[in-house]
């Protein structure tokens, strides 16, 4: 009786209790972590820091501010009102805005729960650490001219995604947000949905691929460090290597890396850390990291029509306005 009475008081009194056993992730028949299943990375929360929040952890009134800060950015993106017929023909103008289905998650991103301000944790500051031939390069990058489809954007001409889910590293976007991985013992593939791109991972083939063979998603090896799946990927083309991002992408040089780390922290869970080495674009590597969580399925297929009409509907407006403005 006086054991028992004692184990009552230690409970009572706050006393030391058994610690959660750690996470285990499932194994595949290789006996790999398994990653596999379908998942998504959507946020409101940005690669850099905005500028109105002081620390990595938002305070509960910047959530608020960056989540209804977002809303009303993309507010003008969507409506539900049915088109009317009968309106007239819209002004004149030298861009509009691009309608778009958004499904995203309209919240503050999380990473072990605890909500993140910026996926960029080094730098402290949460912003790209740019050099000055880093700043003109990425700015280079952004412009584009109507003098041939070589130089629209890759997203608009449908060869890569909108917001550069696909990376690496791999960004969090507004529509169409969804990945698979699938593992076999050789390989991981990661499905891409918007773009449906897939990245093959080579693991048991790491021999290193020559300089001349670019990829715009680089070559991607990788190995298993205990638990975690740790991908390395170099060769990356500068004509798609740019990362676009809400509050800002950057653009890589050739001889940019990227290491990734895929670690399953829990049954909802996978924690995608990544850092980015480029001398000639960052005046020091910085890291990152962010949540990716289950997603219902399945993937759909996802079809991208602007590069079948709508590019060369813009390059006619362009011959068209040459002429118009010739002597």
């Amino acid at each position: 009786m006086r054991v028992c009475g004692m184990v009552v008081a230690l409970v009572l009194a706050g006393g030391p209790t058994l610690a959660a056993p750690p996470y285990k992730a499932p194994r595949t028949a290789d006996g790999a972590p398994d990653l596999q299943g379908i998942w998504t990375n959507t946020s409101v929360t940005w690669l850099q820091r905005t500028r109105a929040a002081k620390g990595l952890v938002p305070t509960e009134a910047e959530i608020t501010m960056m989540e209804q800060g977002f809303a009303k950015l993309v507010e003008p993106l969507i409506s539900d009102k049915p088109v009317d017929p009968n309106a007239p023909a819209p002004p004149v103008a030298e861009d509009v805005d691009n309608a778009d289905y958004i499904e995203m998650n309209m919240r503050v991103g999380r990473v072990g729960g605890q909500p993140r301000s910026s996926w960029i944790v080094e730098p402290e500051d949460g912003r790209l650490p740019f050099t000055e031939a880093g700043k003109a390069a990425t700015a280079k990058a952004r412009k584009s001219s109507y003098d041939g489809p070589e130089t629209r954007p890759a997203d608009e001409r449908c060869l890569t995604a909108i917001g550069s889910p696909e990376g690496p590293p791999m960004m969090n976007a507004a529509f169409n947000g969804h990945y698979q991985i699938v593992q076999t013992r050789d390989h991981v593939a990661i499905l891409v949905e918007m773009n449906h791109d897939v990245r093959i991972i080579r693991l048991a083939d790491r021999s290193p691929t020559p300089p001349a063979v670019r990829r715009w998603m680089g070559e991607s090896v990788g190995w298993w460090e205990g638990d975690t799946l740790v991908v390395e990927t170099t060769n990356l083309d500068r004509t798609g290597a740019y990362v676009s991002s809400l509050g800002g992408g950057f653009a890589y040089s050739a001889d940019a890396k990227v290491v990734e780390r895929f670690t399953r922290t829990g049954q909802d869970e996978i924690l995608y850390a990544f850092t980015v080495e480029d001398p000639a674009t960052f005046s020091r590597p910085w890291r990152a990291e962010m949540s990716f969580r289950p997603a219902p399925g399945p993937i759909y297929e996802y079809a991208c029509h602007e590069g079948n009409y709508s590019l060369g509907n813009i390059l006619a407006g362009a011959r068209a306005e040459e002429r118009a403005k010739a002597p």
